[in-house]
């Protein structure tokens, strides 16, 4: 089924305009370099856009600044749970001044 046009430029939109913290993240992430495993940055899911996607673990990681709204987030992310995926969330402060943990985490979620 072909992704509907604006997702795919919203996506691409994402990937230009990314904040400092996913930038920061995306550095780590890239290339296989966690775990040897290839995530891809800001990927249409069903009608959502997933900030980073590891497709063979099935693992959504996303990064959150203030903008983001409580009943949003757990409606979406019941979703793409719904849809075989695991979710983690992290705040965009989290990724800038703890980056080690964070990539703790994504790791343990890989092999978990």
């Amino acid at each position: 089924m072909a992704r509907p046009h604006y997702l795919k430029d919203r996506a691409r939109s994402l990937r230009r305009d990314a904040t400092d913290a996913e930038r920061a993240l995306w550095q780590r992430l890239r290339n296989h370099q966690l775990a040897g495993a290839k995530f891809r940055r800001q990927v249409p899911v069903g009608h959502y856009i997933a900030d980073f996607l590891c497709a063979d673990a099935r693992l959504i990681v996303e990064v959150d600044g203030g903008q983001h709204s409580d009943a949003a987030d757990a409606a979406r992310t019941a979703w793409l749970e719904a849809q075989g995926f695991r979710v983690i969330r992290f705040w965009n402060n989290d990724v800038l001044s703890n980056p080690e943990g964070v990539l703790m985490r994504i790791a343990e979620a890989l092999n978990g």
